[in-house]
């Protein structure tokens, strides 16, 4: 089988790539130099020349603040650009595996966490971007695409809220976290694997929505002081804050937990559970962060 990763630059793709790679799969990971998605043009030529079997799509506008004062660029990235990729996929024979996001929810009111079957209902411009992207997939490929939501992802590439809780247990005696917003802290590569897992199943009676996090739940004042912990420092310097003290142009959601029932149809198991992805996880970071920060 040969494959196709679009946004392959960025922490998620990267860990795609390196994944189908280990097991052997022919891979072409195109980053947003290499590729613009919102280019009908450059992604036939694209598709021409790769010839793949199945497309992931990991390319998307992820700046949740700043697509509040910029619609029409998150609107062009996260939904006309997935649709563009969807109907070149139609057209080369190829199948798509799309990557969305837990904020196409309102993470509100909320105790236990959400089914892939449950109504969307957005509150920020990014979300609604992505649920577009979602749409325009499942309405141009519906019996050979999948769409594959994940949040709260960490990882040894790029920056995410792991690698930033490293570098300041070191830097600071005390760090403020907040603890009224819950979700599944993910770890990247884990979700890696579950696409590469899924994707042979695409248009051979896998189809529709998949939840891909690690399960269980936290707070991100849980996490980081597991990550404190892991690290061997005192857990106590992590102290409780709310969302309040981080005024942040786009609402965080306050219940994030997604449920993945649709796995056990395809006859893979649920994820396992964060703290174990987080132990394995930590040592590879921390070599990465060190790396990063030797002159």
């Amino acid at each position: 089988m040969s494959w196709l990763v679009t946004g392959a630059g960025g922490m998620l793709g990267r860990d795609v790539v390196g994944e189908l790679t280990r097991r052997g799969e022919k891979v072409t990971g195109l980053d947003r130099r290499t590729l613009d998605i919102t280019s009908a043009e450059a992604i036939d030529r694209a598709l021409a020349e790769h010839r793949p079997d199945l497309v992931v799509n990991c390319a998307a506008y992820t700046a949740v603040d700043d697509a509040e004062s910029d619609e029409q660029t998150a609107a062009r990235i996260n939904t006309e650009g997935p649709r563009l990729l969807a109907r070149a996929c139609a057209r080369h024979g190829a199948r798509l595996v799309h990557v969305s996001t837990d904020y196409v929810f309102s993470g509100e009111a909320r105790t236990t966490p959400y089914p892939e079957d449950h109504p969307p209902a957005p509150r920020t411009v990014y979300g609604r971007s992505k649920l577009g992207g979602e749409r325009a997939v499942l309405e141009e490929l519906p019996g050979t695409s999948a769409v594959v939501r994940t949040a709260w992802l960490y990882g040894v590439h790029g920056h995410n809220f792991v690698r930033t809780m490293i570098g300041l247990e070191s830097r600071r005696p005390t760090v403020d976290v907040v603890d009224d917003q819950r979700g599944q802290p993910t770890w990247s590569a884990d979700v890696a694997a579950r696409i590469a897992d899924l994707g042979p199943r695409v248009g051979d009676g896998a189809h529709g929505v998949f939840h891909a996090t690690n399960s269980g739940e936290a707070s991100w004042y849980d996490l980081a002081r597991e990550v404190f912990r892991l690290l061997g420092a005192d857990p106590s310097r992590v102290r409780a804050t709310t969302t309040d003290a981080f005024p942040r142009p786009a609402p965080r959601p306050a219940y994030s937990a997604l449920a993945h029932g649709r796995w056990q149809e395809i006859g893979l198991p649920a994820p396992r559970d964060w703290r174990a992805a987080l132990h394995e996880a930590m040592p590879r970071i921390r070599k990465e962060s060190s790396l990063r920060e030797t002159p």
